[in-house]
This record gives structure tokens, sequence and C-alpha cells, in this order.
């Protein structure tokens, strides 16, 4: 039988798991789904404020389930405005000659890379009428080729044969690494952490680090935007621009890099690399720093440098067939949320605080890798199951009663759903527009 996805987290997360830490698990609910998406909620949750509370010496954890399966979506409701649809028109899901394909085409250069392969104008019918004449790896391939993201859609039992699936597999849920030199103990609120990841896993990692005390800053390119997701990612961070192929901006971000206690990316195995910013550069400029990355297929087998986000990873690893299958659907049934990004944001911010304790017992240096597809692996290995639970709203009081000032309005936040010793996070800044300060460390004093 499978161990626990909380033995699993506390086996990768590794030795010195803090058993003075008491865990409460209040409330009810299960998200609707064939697989146990709410215990993935409760666990990674539980795993991040576990380590918090060895940090900071806090005695109890409570977590709510309700809450917990609530922030695995999204948190913000808007007064008196609306947040733009998260996805592109083109994105979803596409019937092929022999199967099912899904198209992610939120990012310009995605959608450009799709109907290039494709052809044709840029509406929905006449996509699904293209993509109706290929067979589903064939196009899967070729859009993938072109610099685009796509994924055929595989059974589970596939996905364990095919040799990405394999690669994921053989990995740990967390891939360690002993970094370079000793470093200074340093406490969370005098911690600098440079974020340099997208959407949606990384973000929520370094978001649940700014709201228990960390200075997070974003660094965003000029060319990007996310405006289906900033509301939720940009909580708590100060949020600049660097574009690293000009020189200015190169010397801005070393020195910054240089003193970054922690840095959190997303980049794909050797994206950073090409940017002249390869693992050897990085411990050049900056010695001792804490190292947390992710990326979405794994770090080792074919598929490694592969573009990837949580619904394509869905799809490759089976969830999305498995779903169909149960649900009796004419069509793939994802997670009811974006599961695997959730997941793996908070045991990446999980990891971070056990690197803190490990600079902090012994001067240990420590950098760890995770990806999307270990964590939907996590998330399997507990098994299918029937259909259950329902969806999920947030009621008058599991609302945040202080209002929230956003760049777009206010607004109210779900509450969050753990406590340590009592106390929730608490965010210095409210979410706003990327590249709106100057390159410089936030200074929460100043909120």
């Amino acid at each position: 039988m499978a161990k626990s996805m909380d033995e699993q987290i506390a086996l990768a997360l590794g030795a010195d798991v803090p058993d003075f830490v008491a865990v409460a698990e209040t409330g009810a609910a299960e998200l609707r789904s064939c697989f146990a998406v709410t215990d993935l909620a409760v666990a990674t949750i539980r795993a991040a404020m576990v380590e918090l509370a060895g940090l900071t010496g806090a005695r109890e954890v409570s977590i709510d389930r309700h809450l917990a399966s609530l922030w695995f979506d999204m948190t913000l409701r808007p007064d008196g405005w609306a947040v733009p649809s998260v996805w592109d028109p083109i994105a979803g899901d596409y019937s092929t000659a022999d199967g099912w394909i899904r198209l992610h085409t939120n990012a310009p250069h995605h959608r450009d890379a799709a109907l290039e392969v494709l052809g044709g104008s840029a509406t929905k019918a006449d996509v699904a009428t293209r993509v109706a004449q290929w067979c589903k790896s064939e196009l899967e391939t070729a859009i993938v080729t072109a610099g685009g993201a796509a994924a055929a859609m595989h059974s589970c039992d596939d996905w364990a044969d095919h040799p990405q699936g394999q690669a994921v597999a053989s990995d740990p849920l967390i891939l360690w690494q002993d970094g370079a030199g000793e470093a200074e103990p340093i406490a969370l609120d005098q911690l600098k952490v440079l974020d340099l990841t997208r959407v949606l896993a990384g973000p929520v990692a370094t978001r649940f680090l700014a709201g228990f005390g960390a200075q997070v800053l974003r660094i965003d390119p000029p060319w990007w935007n996310e405006p289906g997701v900033e509301p939720e990612v940009t909580l708590g961070k100060s949020r600049t621009g660097l574009d690293l192929t000009q020189a200015r901006d190169r010397d801005v971000f070393e020195s910054l890099l240089g003193q970054a206690d922690v840095l959190v990316h997303g980049y794909r195995p050797g994206a950073l690399e090409a940017l002249g910013y390869g693992s050897e550069d990085r411990r050049r400029i900056a010695p001792g720093q804490i190292d947390v990355s992710l990326c979405a297929y794994g770090w080792h087998g074919p598929w490694a440098a592969r573009r990837g986000f949580d619904s394509l990873v869905q799809m490759s690893c089976g969830i999305a067939a498995e779903g169909m299958a149960r649900a009796g659907a004419e069509r793939p049934v994802p997670l009811p949320v974006q599961a695997l990004d959730h997941a793996t944001g908070y045991l990446m911010a999980a990891a971070v605080l056990r690197a803190l304790r490990l600079r902090r017992s012994g001067g240990r240096v420590m950098s760890a890798r995770l990806s999307l597809a270990r964590t939907a692996a996590l998330l399997v290995s507990q098994g299918t199951r029937e259909f259950e639970g329902a969806p999920l709203s947030a009621g008058p009081g599991d609302m945040n009663p202080k209002p929230e000032h956003t760049d777009w309005g206010p607004a109210r936040r779900v509450r969050f759903p753990a406590l340590a010793d009592g106390a929730g996070p608490g965010w210095a800044f409210p979410a706003g527009k990327l590249r709106t300060a100057p390159p410089v460390w936030p200074d929460a004093r100043q909120a």
C-alpha cells in the first residue's frame, strides 16, 4: 500500500520533523473529484505550516479543511470590479483524430505557436476543425517544437509506461542538493526572497513566505502579464521589472541576486543558463543562497525541458483521462482546481523553511527542486474513487472582515486556512499590478 501523502511529504522534507508541533484539523469539505484533492490541499498546507512552526517555535498548528479547499482556488472577491478570465479564448481541450489534446495559449507567444502550426483564423471553431484532422501526439510534438504549449491526453497506465512518466516516478518528491559553502542563520522577518516565478506554483510559495514576514521582491520582464491571476499571486510582494537582455538591468539584477537569501524560480531546465545565470554563476554571485526551483515535467527524462502548466500536466499524466472515465463523460475531466500548482507551491514554501532550519542548526546551505508532474504522482499514489464532494463556495463567515485595497479596487479575501499558535499570515502589501515598484528590497514599514 502506498504511504499516505503526509508520510511521503515528511520523507521528502527529510529528517528532523518538528515533533513538538501539535496539528489540529477542523472543518469538513471535499472538493468534487475522483482524486483526494482536499486531502492534498490539507497535507501540503500542513507541511508548510509545520515547517514554519519548526522555525518560529510555535507549538500548535490548526487547519480548516473548508478554507484549505477554497485556498486552492481564487481567494479574492472584488467589490465593484471583475478579475479577467484566467483563460485565453483559444485555450482548452480539443478532439483529435485519435483522442484529446489540450492547448495552452494564455501567453501570446504560445498562442502564436499553436496558430502557426494549425493555420487559419484565430477562432475557437476554426481551431477545433483543424485540430480534428491531426493525431494527438503528432500535433503535440508540432506545437511544442514551434515553441508552444500543448499536451495529448494519456491514461495513468500510459503515463506509467511513458519514458517521462518513468523518469518522474524515479525522482523524489523534493530533490535536495547541497549548496556551496555555509551561511549564518537568519530570522524570517529579515529574509530577502527574490521571486522569478510566474503562474502559479512559485507565486503561491512566495505569497506564503511574504505572509509570514519575508521580504519578497518579484521580478518580471517588460513583456510579461498574467491579468487573470495577478490579484491572487501578488499579495504581500513588491513587484518590479527588469529586462535581462539589457546590460544595465543585468547589473541591477545581479546586485539584487547577491543580496537575496533565497532565490525562487520556475525556469525550465537550461533557461537560466541561456541567460548567463546557471547554477555556477548564481553561486558565484550569491554564495550561501538557498535556491528553490520548479519545472513542469521533472528534472530528468526526455521532457525535462518541455514547457508545461498544471492543466497540461493533468492531461499528460492521466488525471484528466481518469476523471473522464470515472464520470462517464465525453470529454476530459480535470481536477476542479489547479491543485498541482497550489500543492507544489506549498511544498516549495516548506522546502524554503526546512532549508532555513538546516542553515540555522548547522550552517548548511541547501537547494531544492520540485515539479508539477512529481506532485501529480503524489496525488495519484492515493488511488481513485467514485466522485465525491461538491462545488464549494465561500460564505460570509469565510471572508476576511478587513477589506483589501488592491490596485484594481477594493475587495475581500477568503480567510487563510491555517494558524500557528492562533496567528495567521499578515501581508504587508495588498495585491497589485506588475512592475509598479523600483528594483529595491521592500520595506514593510512603509506599506
